[in-house]
């Protein structure tokens, strides 16, 4: 497929109901077959900010499961134009070229023959991967020698993790060529059970509990903590979503993605219940992604745009049943995963937003203690140092602090999505590691 170049601003459609799209710089995407009946969509943005050449290239994978990086990742947070098709401000383009994927197959734009392709674990989902970056890789030789990042949220940290271990074996076989520099987990579900374990305490110290809540949603959690030492972890997701309904009731409907908003009543009012408990999962952490107006979006103007789109797909169509099959899934930890490529010498980076609830911060404190990695106990014992808040002069934006080949950023007055929330705070953190600050 023909490179795609357009002048800055170039409108390139015209849409029937007011929409066009404006496109800024140099831009490309197209489809793998990475398993016969499996085809994954990716979108490629080369950096505006100067030659690409001087700059990083990152790939951004969406959480979900079944979360789009080309609509949600792309429009909803760090792409060149917001939903509304105005430039961003914040674009993470100003910094690095970056590559959208949506990823599992099934996602966004990429899609599945058969509900039988559909992945079932972060395993698959890695193989899937180096498939279609052993071809992005081959297909655009000048990004071969950059320093390329994997960046993620929510279950795409987990997904990432597990991306990242198996690109370092590729790299060294050969078989995918890339300067891969470092992972950066994002509100990460790496660790489930310290997620789920944390949310009483979390409420109950932002007065969203009292201790009628805090008995509840602890005995809750603690059902589910049964769950995973017994190895069930099918029933584990089952009781996640319970523990989810517990806190629901005892918060007046807190959203999850951010404690000081309450949950969408749309998304309240689709709920029932009769829903059985991946039902209830959806509503909460699939279809937020998949608002009305990013799908007429990503379904009309940018679907023309692209051009490549089979008419017998749309986007989000197989985002529920990409969830529903990663089920068994969801419960497992992969720590054990972010200690081996610690010990192997990747770049692992933590960062996570001060309000979000689904993954909070406690949690991923939590885990991070528990890493076997021979840095933890001096990483443990420094003082974070504060980070200004690029909008506001004097005020603290972020904490951080790194050691060796690992570093942890606490980003203030943000959610679960933190560009969206915080958005010049977060390009400030995706330029410091990747070491342009």
């Amino acid at each position: 497929m023909a490179l795609r170049w357009f002048a800055a601003l170039l409108i390139v459609f015209n849409i029937s109901r007011g929409w066009s799209v404006p496109v800024q710089g140099k831009e490309d995407w197209g489809y793998v077959d990475v398993r016969d009946g499996a085809h994954m969509f990716w979108w490629l943005y080369y950096s505006s900010g100067s030659n690409f050449k001087d700059l990083p290239l990152v790939m951004w994978l969406q959480g979900g499961p079944g979360g789009s990086s080309c609509g949600f990742g792309n429009f909803a947070e760090i792409g060149p134009l917001d939903t509304e098709l105005k430039p961003r401000e914040t674009s993470w383009v100003n910094a690095a070229s970056v590559l959208f994927v949506d990823n599992p197959v099934g996602t966004g734009y990429s899609y599945t023959d058969s509900e039988e392709a559909l992945t079932k674990d972060v395993a698959m989902i890695a193989a899937d991967m180096m498939v279609l970056l052993q071809h992005f890789f081959n297909k655009k030789p000048e990004f071969q020698g950059l320093p390329f990042y994997i960046f993620s949220e929510s279950y795409g940290g987990k997904m990432a993790a597990a991306i990242s271990q198996e690109l370092v074996k590729a790299v060294q076989k050969g078989s995918v060529k890339c300067n891969f520099a470092g992972v950066a987990l994002g509100d990460s579900w790496i660790s489930p059970l310290d997620s789920v374990m944390t949310w009483g305490p979390y409420l109950y110290s932002t007065s969203l509990l009292d201790d009628y809540g805090l008995m509840e949603v602890t005995s809750a959690a603690k059902s589910v903590q049964q769950a995973i030492d017994q190895g069930q972890y099918q029933k584990a997701t089952q009781l996640w979503s319970v523990t989810e309904g517990v806190v629901e009731q005892n918060t007046n409907g807190v959203n999850f993605y951010n404690i000081l908003t309450q949950e969408d009543d749309d998304l309240l009012k689709s709920s029932s219940d009769h829903d059985d408990y991946l039902s209830s999962l959806k509503r909460r952490h699939v279809r937020p992604l998949h608002r009305q107006s990013l799908a007429e979006l990503m379904n009309g103007p940018i679907r023309k745009k692209l051009g490549i789109i089979p008419q017998n797909v749309t986007w989000g169509g197989q985002a529920e049943d990409v969830f529903s099959s990663m089920a068994g899934d969801f419960m497992k930890p992969v720590v054990d995963i972010v200690d081996d490529l610690l010990s192997t010498g990747v770049n692992v980076t933590v960062y996570n937003g001060q309000l979000d609830l689904i993954v909070d911060t406690i949690g991923q404190e939590m885990w991070v203690k528990k890493l076997k990695w021979d840095g933890l106990q001096k990483f443990t014992k420094m003082k974070w140092t504060a980070l200004e808040d690029p909008e506001s002069a004097g005020q603290t934006g972020a904490f951080y602090k790194n050691y060796k080949n690992f570093a942890f950023y606490w980003i203030l007055k943000a959610g679960h999505m933190i560009p969206s929330d915080q958005g010049p705070m977060a390009l400030r953190m995706l330029k410091m590691v990747t070491l342009q600050e």
